[in-house]
């Protein structure tokens, strides 16, 4: 991965190392993609251009690139080609290269504090002595993270509930415990129970922990009344002309220039220049997907189709751009232009 923001003299050294990387996935694999990338970003377009000379994918485009004599590193597969020439299969997997700065919003609503798989509690929430300070969030050992960790906090809120219900149901069956037979059955599945029992206890706090956030710092208000309520934190005033001035740079840019001041007035250690920063890094001409769902046909008719029914649960109206891109793929709908 490389930085949204990077010193020129540095881009080399990630690029070579992501290339390598990506490079030593597909020998390990034995595999040989097909490579599609984001056309706006020039950041997306090196790496993919790269890892084609690489590999030597595409003899023919590798010939009508021509790179600097100090770059000749990356061309280290180049008299290596028959370590990728694999026997053909049906399909051939896609490497897709995108910009992280085609979805700004992901980095932009974090409200959890994970780092390194671990989330500290005592961050987002005021906990009881018996409670857990920490938890892990580990797709490799928990099995509900790893089948929710790409859900929204709407969808997650109902299967933890799922998970509590099938939970409850084994306890009840385990406080049956009438013969010797039972006593034997319920300690041969005691240590699994204790799992269960952690698990659910784990995310139903992290959960819990996560709605009061959202409470307290009053982040379901309206943006100018955020704006000036005194129990929002800085950072989420912040995050919040962030947001806004993705959505509505083009088209309200009185408003939002109103909002910088008051931003400026309100957060005085945040100058409206870190906005403007995000807009310049990833405005509207940086972005490929429709991030807003405002402008394909399509995604504007489900839209409207979707306020018609209305919403029972707000967490579950934004899905990220990623999402919509990996479903496009899935279905085969992948558009050429992007």
């Amino acid at each position: 991965m490389i930085p949204a923001v990077v010193d020129p003299s540095g881009l080399q050294r990630y690029s070579d190392r992501v290339v390598d990387g990506i490079a030593a996935v597909f020998l390990a694999l034995k595999r040989r993609p097909v490579i599609r990338y984001q056309r706006t970003s020039d950041t997306a377009k090196r790496i993919a251009h790269e890892t084609a000379v690489s590999v030597k994918l595409w003899n023919k485009f590798s010939k009508n690139i021509s790179f600097p004599a100090n770059e000749s590193h990356k061309l280290m597969y180049q008299h290596e080609s028959g370590l990728f020439d694999f026997r053909r299969t049906e399909s051939s997997p896609l490497l897709l290269v995108i910009d992280r700065r085609d979805d700004p919003i992901a980095q932009s609503v974090d409200i959890s504090g994970l780092q390194d798989n671990k989330v500290d509690l005592r961050a987002i929430g005021s906990l009881s002595k018996d409670q857990q300070v920490e938890v892990v969030l580990s797709s490799e050992q928990d099995a509900f993270f790893k089948s929710n960790m790409y859900e929204n906090f709407g969808d997650i809120g109902m299967n933890i509930k799922r998970m509590v219900d099938d939970f409850q149901q084994v306890a009840k069956s385990n406080q049956n415990i009438q013969t010797v037979e039972d006593m034997a059955r319920f300690v041969d599945n005691y240590p699994e129970y204790k799992k269960m029992q952690g698990n659910v206890s784990k995310h139903v706090t992290l959960v819990t922990e996560m709605s009061k956030l959202v409470e307290a710092r009053k982040l379901m208000l309206a943006v100018t009344d955020l704006l000036n309520n005194e129990n929002v934190s800085e950072i989420d005033r912040l995050r919040l002309v962030m947001l806004y001035a993705l959505r509505y740079e083009k088209e309200n840019p009185v408003q939002l220039m109103q909002l910088f001041n008051k931003l400026a007035s309100r957060s005085p250690k945040y100058k409206p220049g870190l906005v403007q920063f995000l807009l310049k890094q990833a405005s509207v001409e940086k972005r490929t997907g429709d991030l807003f769902g405002n402008r394909d046909l399509m995604n504007i008719a489900r839209n409207m189709a979707r306020g018609l029914k209305g919403v029972e649960n707000v967490y579950t109206q934004h899905q990220p751009l990623l999402f919509q891109t990996m479903e496009s793929i899935t279905r085969g709908r992948l558009r050429d232009v992007d």
